[in-house]
């Protein structure tokens, strides 16, 4: 079995995804081995539902606190680290010795609409305000300058005149789920 491990911050709607898509054998031969939170969050109740082993962290430093995860996942041994929603930044040491391991879901066509502080809403906001025609997603490795990684998948949306906040987190979150998948699968394979 490849082993999945995800890192959130948030609701954790796109790991639930991930659970389905193993359940229904859409993401096959794996397992999420492991849920990481970097505080407490609606995540990890789902995960915990699922019988899956969750680790809580603070951060305090972000130097110490990619060594703590560092540690848990050199235990766990994983074929690919998803963030999911995931909002604390990785540091170079760590980003350099998970480099083709992790993965990002993020909310806007790289690199359009990215970097720090760029996530959910903010991004919609924006592509709103800006008055985009297209929006969507992108699943991109992980690397020490954010959200700037090789990009493994990307899909679009048009955004349409009478667009609102609500109706584009809606697109995109579609696409999110969509690519994410497609892109595990691409990778474990």
């Amino acid at each position: 079995m490849k082993k999945i491990t995800i890192l959130v911050s948030g609701k954790g709607t796109n790991m639930q995804h991930i659970f389905q898509a193993i359940e229904s054998g859409i993401l096959y031969n794996s397992v999420v081995n492991l849920v990481i939170s970097d505080r407490w969050c609606k995540a990890i109740q789902h995960a915990l539902k699922k019988n899956i082993t969750v680790f809580s962290l603070i951060r305090t430093n972000k130097k110490f606190f990619s060594k703590e995860i560092n540690h848990i996942l050199i235990r766990y041994i994983p074929d690919i680290i998803v963030l999911s929603g995931f909002l604390s930044i990785l540091d170079a040491e760590f980003c350099e010795k998970w480099f083709d391991k992790v993965i990002n879901i993020h909310p806007s066509l790289l690199p359009k609409y990215g970097g720090k502080g760029m996530y959910g809403t903010k991004i919609h906001k924006k592509v709103l305000k800006n008055k985009e025609r297209i929006s969507g997603a992108t699943v991109h490795y992980v690397t020490k300058d954010v959200d700037s990684g090789d990009i493994i998948l990307q899909e679009t949306c048009e955004i349409n005149s009478k667009e609102t906040l609500t109706s584009l987190s809606e697109k995109v979150s579609i696409i999110e789920k969509k690519i994410l998948i497609q892109s595990i699968n691409q990778l474990l394979k």
